[in-house]
């Protein structure tokens, strides 16, 4: 349950000047899960993961009837060994300032980009084994991130249509003079997303360009996701995402092929009780690489406690190419998440093999 602070002042014989704080509201997910995962090789555990578990606070300020202010701090949190992913850094989550009003809102700090939100219709699986990243995220370049130094604009609701467009500088300055190995002056990124909520449709069609940047490489990307609601307890899902990884000035043809694919999927979330669902997606990897395809199915199901908390069961396999090692577990932000255990002087025995994963999770949203 979401938590006011209530305004305060405070004073002391020093005479500090009052601090006040005013509709600030706590709020947080913890997200642990038990996972067996076997990635066809090697390597065959039982984990234990903490998923993109976080803290956060926001806030607003009316100015006046027309324009507010607000603001978001966001933390990840490990729920397993009290320690944050990443090390001691604060607001390693979306993080901004903005302003807001009839003319929509303009915010600026670190977040996901529209192209990053747009898969959203079809992600029933997020932050968890089968989470759908596994097969949409596999580009050596910087493509759906949560990007630095962005400013971003999201136009008021127009009948369900909503776009937003974003401009992110990596470094901080759109331009670094300096063109060496270590700074590179392309590596500026834009984003933007069309999107629809409507009776039972809600859509999303986004477009990414990301510039050369020296240790990642220029990409861009058309994705486009949608949820429908066939009946009241059914729900249609589907995705595209189409690739491509022009890398940098001496990235090989190999590499750039490897980073440049089509994946599509569809999937559904059946009702079957009031607070229970079954759920279940398919996509397919279609990579310019030689026998670099891959195909993920996952099943599940998922019941609600009450409104703040979920348990859910996950069963999750992907179908490697012979040159490719993807697994069910490997692209979202978990805790426990091994992907070099079965590399053997070099090579990955996982290679061609099916990888999967079987996950048992509590989430609590607070």
């Amino acid at each position: 349950m979401k938590k006011k602070l209530i305004a305060i002042a405070v004073g002391s014989a020093l005479s500090i000047p009052a601090v006040a704080l005013a509709d600030v509201t706590v709020y947080g997910r913890a997200h642990v899960s038990v996972d067996y995962l076997d990635d066809g090789a090697k390597y065959s555990e039982t984990n234990l993961s903490s998923n993109a578990s976080r803290l956060g606070f926001k806030g607003s300020h009316d100015i006046n009837p027309d324009l507010k202010a607000f603001f978001q701090i966001e933390q990840q949190i490990n729920f397993t060994t009290g320690a944050s992913k990443g090390g001691t850094d604060f607001a390693t989550r979306d993080t901004f300032v903005g302003l807001g009003g009839n003319f929509g809102a303009v915010q600026i700090g670190r977040f996901d980009s529209p192209f990053k939100t747009a898969r959203g219709p079809f992600n029933i699986f997020s932050d968890q084994v089968g989470d759908m990243n596994n097969l949409a995220r596999v580009t050596a370049g910087r493509l759906d991130e949560r990007y630095d130094n962005t400013i971003q604009y999201t136009t008021p609701d127009f009948n369900g249509f909503s776009a937003t467009i974003a401009y992110s500088m990596y470094k901080g300055q759109s331009l670094n003079i300096t063109d060496t190995a270590s700074n590179n002056e392309d590596s500026d990124a834009f984003s933007a997303s069309l999107n629809y909520i409507g009776g039972p449709l809600e859509a999303a069609l986004a477009y990414e360009k990301v510039e050369e940047d020296t240790l990642r490489g220029e990409a861009d990307s058309i994705r486009a996701a949608g949820a429908y609601k066939l009946t009241d307890t059914f729900k249609l899902i589907g995705f595209y995402q189409t690739t491509d990884y022009t890398g940098y000035r001496d990235t090989s043809k190999a590499a750039r092929d490897a980073g440049t694919f089509n994946v599509y999927g569809i999937g559904g979330e059946l009702a079957i009780a009031k607070n229970t669902a079954l759920k279940a997606t398919y996509m397919t990897h279609d990579s310019d690489a030689k026998k670099s395809d891959a195909d993920m199915w996952v099943v599940g199901v998922e019941h609600k406690l009450d409104k703040a908390v979920r348990v859910y069961a996950n069963y999750a396999v992907v179908d490697n190419d012979d040159n490719v090692a993807y697994s069910p577990w490997m692209q979202q932000a978990r805790t426990a998440s091994p992907s070099d255990q079965s590399i053997v002087d070099g090579v990955n025995k996982a290679r061609g093999e099916k990888a999967a994963g079987f996950t048992v999770g509590l989430r609590y949203d607070f």
